[in-house]
């Protein structure tokens, strides 16, 4: 099953203070903070314990929208993508979740 999320990281976002001035890039532990929300949100009864595979592929500006897309790919995998408005992929990987009892 495929579930989407739109995201925009907001300008006054307190990372951006000191990232690049006068050329803002959001930080990738915030756009994988947003990947996290999506999946809480998505399934809250699921939680993240790991993130083995990220890979970066575009840097997002502040007020970008993006979209999240989450798949489960496994009992204990979700893989996700995010993607720019014009379609190009901006970062991917997989959260590995915590077994079912714990």
């Amino acid at each position: 099953m495929i579930n989407e999320k739109q995201s925009v990281i907001p300008a006054d976002h307190p990372s951006l203070a000191g990232h690049f001035p006068d050329h803002p890039i959001t930080p990738g532990v915030v756009i994988l903070d947003e990947v996290l929300q999506a999946l809480a949100d998505q399934w809250p009864e699921k939680r993240a314990v790991e993130i083995p595979v990220v890979k970066f592929l575009a840097p997002l500006r502040p007020e970008q929208p993006f979209t999240i897309r989450l798949v489960e790919s496994g009992i204990r995998q979700v893989r996700f993508e995010c993607i720019q408005q014009d379609g190009q992929p901006l970062a991917q990987g997989y959260l590995l979740l915590a077994d079912a009892g714990g």
